[in-house]
C-alpha cells in the first residue's frame, strides 16, 4: 500500500488587524461628519438631506470596499511586472479629460469622464496607478542609477513633469501639488541624493510661481490667504467663513448636526471645507482626536514600510503614506489658515467616489504587502 500523503493547510493571510480596524473608524467617522455637513446642501439642489451620504456608500465606500477585497488577494509583486503600463495608463487617464467624447467639465475644471450612468475624476485613479508605476520604476534602478544624473534625476523629471503638466492643464493644481509631493517623497526614499531632491524643490517652486503669474484668481487665493481680510466677500469668502466654523465649534462643538455654517454660508461643505463643519459641530477635542487616528493609520503604514526589504513593495506603501499624510495635511492647514485654499479632499470625509475607491484600492495593496513575511 502506497502511504497516504497529507496535503498542506494553506494558511490564510494574515493582514495587519490595527490598519483595517482604524481604516473601519475612519470610515465611520468620515460618512458620519457628511451626513451632517451636506444636509442643507443636499436638500436645496436635490431635496434629499441624505443625497450626498447615498452617493458616498453607493459609488464610494461599497465598491471601494469590494475592489479593496479583492486587491487585497492578488499578489502585489504583479504590480511591478506591469508598472511600465500603469505609467502610461496614467498619462492615458489624465488625457482622457481633453477633448474625448466621454470627457465632462465641472466649473471651470475639465476632470472628468463620463461612462454611462457613472461619472470618475481620472486624477484620483491616477494617484494610484502613479504610485504604482513609479515605485517600479524606482526599483528596477540600481542605487547608483537613482542617483546618478542622467539615469535618475532627469528621467524622473521627465515623468513627474508630464503627468504634473497635464495636471495643471485640466486645471487641478491641488491634485498636481499632491502628486508631486508624492513623487519626490518617493524619490527621497529610493535614496535619491539631496541636491537633486533641493533641484526637484527650486523646479517645483519656480512652476507653481508660474501657475500663479498667469491666473489672477490664484494670486488673489494666495493673498487673502496672506490677509485674509482683504477680500471678505470676494476671494477670501470661503476662509473666512471656515475660519469662522472652526472659531465657533470650541473646544467641545456645537453638537452634531447643529452647525451653522453649513447652511449656504460656507462653500464646499462637502468636500474641501468638510473640516471646518467637522470643528464646529464636534469642537477641537474630536477634531484633534481625528486628526490622531489618521495620524496612527499613517505611522502604523511607515512602521511596515520600515520592515519591509524589497524596494517595491516599500515604495509602494511609502507613495500611499504621502499621498493620505500629504493631503490631510494641505485639506486641514488651508481650513485653519495656514496654507492657501486649494481644493484637496480630506480622505475618508469628503465627497467624492473617485477618491474613496481609488484610496480603498491603495490600502488594499498595502494590506497585500503587510500579508507577505517575505516582503
Amino acid at each position: 500500500m502506497k502511504p497516504r500523503t497529507t496535503k498542506k493547510k494553506r494558511t490564510p493571510p494574515k493582514y495587519d488587524a490595527a490598519l483595517l480596524s482604524t481604516l473601519a473608524m475612519l470610515i465611520i467617522f468620515g460618512l458620519l461628519t457628511l451626513a451632517s455637513a451636506s444636509s442643507p446642501v443636499g436638500f436645496e439642489r436635490f431635496g434629499d438631506s441624505y443625497h450626498f451620504l447615498k452617493r458616498q456608500i453607493f459609488s464610494g465606500v461599497i465598491p471601494g470596499v469590494i475592489v479593496m477585497m479583492i486587491i487585497m488577494r492578488i499578489p502585489y509583486r504583479l504590480y511591478f511586472k506591469w508598472y511600465k503600463w500603469l505609467l502610461g495608463l496614467t498619462v492615458l487617464m489624465l488625457l482622457a479629460v481633453f477633448a474625448t467624447p466621454i470627457a465632462a467639465g465641472y466649473g471651470t475644471s475639465q476632470s472628468w469622464i463620463n461612462l454611462g450612468p457613472i461619472n470618475l475624476q481620472p486624477a484620483e485613479l491616477a494617484k494610484l496607478t502613479f504610485i504604482l508605476g513609479l515605485s517600479g520604476w524606482l526599483a528596477s534602478k540600481s542605487q547608483e542609477e537613482r542617483q546618478d544624473l542622467h539615469k535618475g534625476l532627469i528621467p524622473f523629471i521627465i515623468i513627474l513633469g508630464i503627468v504634473a503638466g497635464l495636471l495643471a492643464l485640466q486645471p487641478d493644481v491641488g491634485t498636481m501639488i499632491i502628486l508631486a509631493l508624492i513623487g519626490i517623497a518617493m524619490f527621497f526614499v529610493s535614496g535619491a541624493r539631496l541636491k537633486h531632491i533641493g533641484i526637484l524643490g527650486l523646479l517645483g517652486g519656480t512652476g507653481i510661481a508660474g501657475l500663479i503669474a498667469i491666473a489672477p484668481y490664484r494670486l488673489a487665493r494666495l493673498l487673502t490667504f496672506i490677509n485674509p481680510s482683504l477680500d471678505i466677500q470676494g476671494a477670501g469668502y470661503q476662509l473666512n467663513q471656515a475660519l469662522i466654523a472652526v472659531g465657533s465649534g470650541g473646544l467641545m462643538g456645537l453638537g452634531l448636526g447643529q452647525s451653522r455654517q453649513k447652511f449656504l454660508y460656507l462653500p464646499e461643505v462637502t468636500s474641501d471645507s468638510i473640516f471646518a463643519i467637522m470643528s464646529e459641530e464636534m469642537g477641537f477635542l474630536v477634531s484633534v482626536g481625528f486628526v490622531l487616528v489618521l495620524t496612527y493609520f499613517c505611522m502604523r503604514m511607515l512602521k511596515l514600510a520600515k520592515r519591509i526589504k524589497a524596494d517595491f513593495a516599500r515604495l509602494v506603501v511609502v507613495g500611499v503614506v504621502a499621498w493620505i499624510a500629504m493631503q490631510s495635511i494641505v485639506n486641514i492647514g488651508a481650513i485653519i489658515g495656514i496654507m492657501p485654499l486649494t481644493g484637496v479632499p480630506l480622505p475618508f470625509v469628503s465627497h467624492g467616489g473617485s477618491a474613496m475607491l481609488a484610496t480603498l484600492a491603495a490600502i488594499g495593496i498595502v494590506l497585500n504587502i503587510s500579508a507577505d513575511k517575505h516582503a
